[in-house]
This record gives structure tokens, C-alpha cells and sequence, in this order.
């Protein structure tokens, strides 16, 4: 392969990894808020509770980032968001993430973080507004 390929195709695939990226985290937050999926856990949180105002940020911060809008702020707030809650939520239990359950809020934290860095790709409302 070419050169060629890897630049048609990289930009595309930094819009996939958002999108994909996106509709998992929103998932979590619509499994919080509106019980899609369905998590018996989530029965009866209350929506400003520290897990139910997280269920807000995934649900919002998800949306925004699927369609690309104000991508590369809201993936700066989720990055944070995901280094606070594996510090608060998981690193109290053991240093190591696949030992504390936290390896997922570590690789949103860093995929958030590149994409802060990277941009949403060009199948994004961002790329949209821009021409």
C-alpha cells in the first residue's frame, strides 16, 4: 500500500474511532438515566447524585461527540471526567486498572485525550461548519 491510502483513510478512521467511542460512553449514560440498556444497579439512582450528574456528562458528552459538535472541547471535559472517575472511583481499590475494574475509564481518558488533540475527523458536524 501507499502512502496515498494512509492519508485518504486515516482521517476517516480518527472519525469512526469518535463515533464508536461515543456510542459506547453514551451508553453508559442512557443506562443510568433512561434504563437503555437495561442495569438493575440503576434503579433507583438519584439523577444529582455523583453517579446520576455522571450519567448527565455521558449522555450529553456522548451525543455531542457521536455527531461531532464542539468535538474537541467535549473531549477535553471527558477526558478529565474519566481521569476523575478512575482516581475516585477505581484507584482506591488497587493501583493496577485491570485489577480495579477501572481499564475502561483509562482507555476513555486517553482516547478522549487524543481526540482533543486530533480533532473529530472530517465526518463530523465540526468539519461541516468549518466549510
Amino acid at each position: 500500500m501507499n502512502q496515498a491510502f494512509f492519508d485518504t483513510w486515516a482521517p476517516r478512521c480518527l472519525s469512526v474511532l469518535r463515533i464508536v467511542t461515543a456510542f459506547l460512553f453514551l451508553m453508559h449514560g442512557t443506562s443510568k438515566l433512561f434504563h437503555v440498556p437495561y442495569m438493575p444497579g440503576f434503579d433507583t439512582l438519584p439523577l444529582l447524585s455523583l453517579i446520576g450528574v455522571q450519567g448527565i456528562i455521558e449522555v450529553v458528552g456522548g451525543a455531542l461527540l457521536l455527531v461531532g459538535l464542539f468535538a474537541r472541547c467535549t473531549a477535553f471535559v471527558l477526558s478529565g471526567d474519566m481521569a476523575f472517575a478512575y482516581f475516585i472511583g477505581h484507584f482506591p481499590k488497587h493501583w493496577l486498572p485491570f485489577l480495579n475494574g477501572g481499564d475502561a475509564a483509562v482507555l476513555y481518558c486517553f482516547v478522549f485525550l487524543y481526540l482533543w488533540l486530533a480533532g473529530p475527523g472530517p465526518w463530523s458536524l465540526d468539519a461541516m461548519r468549518r466549510k
